[in-house]
């Protein structure tokens, strides 16, 4: 479940893409909050902890029991910072020994509170060094405990990885700019170091004993490369596409290549599948597969594209062949929060801030 990535163009500006597999669908919203926008967040017990939006932000959220109530997927801000929420299965956070009046973020709400508090990366990581967070059961999911950990990317290029591990609170530099899922971040740097020798270029002949072997085609340099859709052989396929891939001229360009980048993590249905006794929490509700009684399959439900400078976002669902534009720039000049379900867009329209407005 889950790709993300960097990928940066010849003036080394940063277009973040990221892909969500799951089972099943969700009820997302695009949503624009405006400056000023209110939120709250309560972990456990603790007092409630309030903050009120310093910048307007666009993402893909999920209503918990309300459009009141939503938690951030994928988003940017005014700022060009960006924040992606990805699972991560083996999440275990800091036991609670914090007094039940300490005002207490859950883990759920960050990128909420990351998209409307800060502007960049850095401010993000100094934030989170003294504001208390706490991972919590979340009921939707069978009661895992916040099983996500989470990218953060800003305007610079700056990238990290905030994690819930072993009983700590991990905020990882991310110098590849690329997260999957588990196991942990660290692991999936370590995990690099096994292939050293991938090269963009060609090995197209060799020759033995005097006689020459020659490929008949292009392509023999990705022959290495992990071909499974595990988050271990997704972690470094990303690596390897986002690094080698032609650098772009200008930001239309670089959308552009960054779309094909990410047409190598599309999943379709069928592709792979695992009996439903296996799901647990939400994931049993899944469907079953076409001809497959009792299996069901990860798919990618949606892919974004975000050009962090310009602040523009990119979607596309399972349903569609083209991406729809939002134009966040146009949209912070709107008070008003603007809510447009996902399971609206139609595989003809191309322009989302048009239809978002319509909706204000």
């Amino acid at each position: 479940m889950c790709t993300s990535l960097l990928y940066f163009d010849q003036q080394a500006a940063p277009y973040a893409g990221r892909t969500l597999e799951l089972p099943f669908d969700m009820p997302y919203i695009v949503v624009y909050q405006p400056k000023g926008t209110a939120f709250s967040s309560q972990a456990n017990q603790h007092a409630a902890l309030s903050f009120t939006a310093k910048f307007g932000f666009l993402s893909v959220s999920i209503p918990n029991g309300s459009v009141d109530d939503l938690k951030t997927v994928e988003g940017i801000n005014s700022q060009g910072l960006t924040f992606s929420l990805l699972a991560f299965a083996t999440t275990k956070g800091p036991d609670d020994t914090l007094d039940n009046s300490t005002a207490v973020l859950a883990a759920i709400d960050l990128g909420n509170w990351v998209l409307s508090q800060f502007e960049s990366v850095a401010d993000v990581k100094k934030a989170l060094a003294n504001q208390p967070v706490l991972t919590t059961a979340i009921e939707q999911m069978g009661g895992a405990e916040t099983p996500f950990h989470y990218t953060v990317h800003d305007a610079t290029g700056a990238s990290i990885v905030i994690e819930y591990a072993h009983g700590k609170q991990q905020v990882y530099d991310n110098p590849v700019g690329v997260m999957t899922n588990g196991p942990d971040f660290p692991w999936h740097l370590t995990n690099l170091s096994n292939y050293t020798f991938l090269s963009n270029i060609d090995q197209s002949s060799l020759t033995l004993n005097g006689q020459t072997f020659q490929q008949p085609d292009s392509g023999i340099a990705t022959a290495a490369l992990p071909s499974s859709n595990t988050a271990v052989g997704r972690f470094v396929r990303a690596v390897y596409y986002a690094h080698f891939s032609e650098k772009a001229k200008d930001a239309n360009t670089a959308v552009t290549t960054l779309a094909h980048i990410m047409n190598n993590f599309d999943r379709p249905r069928g592709i792979t599948i695992d009996p439903q006794s296996a799901n647990k929490g939400a994931d049993a509700m899944a469907p079953d597969v076409m001809g497959f009684a009792g299996y069901s399959s990860e798919y990618t439900t949606w892919t974004s594209l975000t050009d962090l400078r310009q602040g523009r976002m990119y979607l596309r669902t399972y349903d569609q062949l083209n991406y729809v534009q939002f134009d966040l720039p146009t949209l912070l000049q709107s008070s008003q929060r603007m809510l447009l379900p996902l399971a609206k867009f139609q595989s003809s329209s191309l322009d989302g801030t048009a239809l978002l407005q319509k909706t204000a």
